[in-house]
């Protein structure tokens, strides 16, 4: 395994690569050209860098974040609030841009980004973020399972219908369907088949006769006629899941448990 910085000069460049939940793999690396490696290609970038790497042997999640200008062409402010890049995987490390031998130093998933005039910064969490999840279920009057996930025991494909993208309306996030999305959409999703977006889930906030307000912008470049996924939703209430589903049996919640709110309650007479 090849040993960086074990010499007064060396030739060494950083590098990181954007695994994409849409299956795009980007590049970059801060080299002054574009340096192909382990399959990929690693654009140059030299305005992109990790602003910091926090590496320990702790159980506490390990501080990483990158920035940088929003100048080169494979990403874009667009894309960013179209949540191609949310909770994308990623992989930092250096690269000898002669021999092209390189070592990852850091890998995790991209968390919250931050958007302005000078660029964009992105927070990183490694694998050990997973342990900072509280995996004990805490009381709640609403169902904690995901609708047709663990827990639900209910198949996402009862509920699941195609449909295509008739008209879109980027000033109010809000699209149409060629079938129409009936009843009991809000809260669900659609998942995109065609498009810049390709395999992007949207949830649905609102419905209005054929129209859908989806939770975030969706690519000005998405083609009207692209084909999409759409699933019936869920409010995660026990009615709903009685009357509408049938699943009162899987029903992940405590809506008869007293909450703080009993001890703050006045005495009345009847």
């Amino acid at each position: 395994m090849r040993v960086f910085f074990d010499r007064e000069l060396d030739n060494v460049a950083t590098f990181w690569r954007i695994h994409r939940r849409d299956g795009v793999t980007l590049g970059f690396s801060t080299h002054d050209r574009d340096l192909v490696f382990n399959g990929i290609r690693h654009r140059s970038a030299p305005g992109m860098q990790p602003a910091a790497i926090r590496m320990t042997t702790e159980i506490a999640d390990d501080s990483a974040e990158v920035e940088g200008a929003l100048s080169h062409d494979a990403i874009s402010e667009n894309d960013m609030a179209a949540g191609l890049y949310d909770e994308a995987g990623i992989a930092i490390g250096a690269v000898d841009w002669e021999t092209l031998e390189s070592e990852v130093l850091y890998s995790g998933r991209i968390g919250q980004i931050e958007v302005d005039e000078r660029g964009f910064s992105a927070q990183l969490r490694s694998a050990k973020y997973i342990l900072d999840q509280d995996l004990v279920p805490r009381t709640s009057p609403t169902c904690r399972a995901q609708f047709c996930g663990p827990g639900c025991g209910l198949s996402s494909a009862r509920f699941t219908s195609r449909t295509t993208i008739t008209d879109i309306d980027p000033s109010t996030n809000r699209i149409a369907l060629s079938s129409g999305p009936g009843q009991d959409v809000v809260d669900g999703q659609i998942r995109l088949l065609d498009g810049p977006q390709t395999g992007l889930v949207f949830a649905i906030m609102d419905e209005e006769g054929a129209w859908i307000t989806l939770d975030r912008p969706m690519s000005q470049d998405t083609p009207t006629g692209a084909k999409a996924e759409l699933r019936l939703g869920c409010d995660h209430t026990l009615t709903t899941c009685a009357n509408r589903f049938g699943n009162a049996r899987n029903f992940r919640g405590e809506p008869f448990l007293p909450g703080n709110d009993l001890l703050t309650r006045y005495g009345r007479s009847s």
